[in-house]
């Protein structure tokens, strides 16, 4: 089967799609990625204290996007290393190098999470 750039889906249908082809993926990563799992509970977690903290909602969206960032950024890691991982199972520089700017990716995004989640919390003491 082979994808058919020409006569693409519009609309409506092509919304429909694509939520359903994210819905997959969700899934996907929720039964297969154990680090995706480990952000879903943090997810929850920081939903769970920005719900109990009282501060300003500007501080709590802050607060959960920077926590979604992270969410984010491993999809793409993943997305990165299944392309990877398709094209060939071989060793190789470049292949590895991807793999571990990903995971960099990850990393910035847990480091930018850290730093806004201090701020807000020595901001409010």
């Amino acid at each position: 089967m082979q994808f058919d750039s020409v006569n693409k889906a519009r609309g409506i249908k092509r919304l429909f799609l694509a939520c359903k082809n994210s819905g997959r993926a969700f899934y996907w990563l929720a039964t297969n990625e154990v680090a995706f799992k480990q952000e879903v509970v943090l997810l929850v977690l920081s939903l769970f204290v920005v719900g109990v903290w009282n501060i300003g909602i500007y501080e709590k969206l802050l607060l959960v996007s920077s926590v979604v960032f992270i969410l984010f950024a491993e999809i793409i890691n993943t997305a990165i290393e299944a392309v990877i991982d398709r094209i060939s199972l071989d060793l190789h520089p470049l292949s590895g190098l991807a793999k571990d700017l990903g995971s960099a990716a990850v990393f910035v995004a847990i480091l930018l999470c850290v730093i806004v989640w201090l701020t807000v919390l020595l901001n409010n003491l």
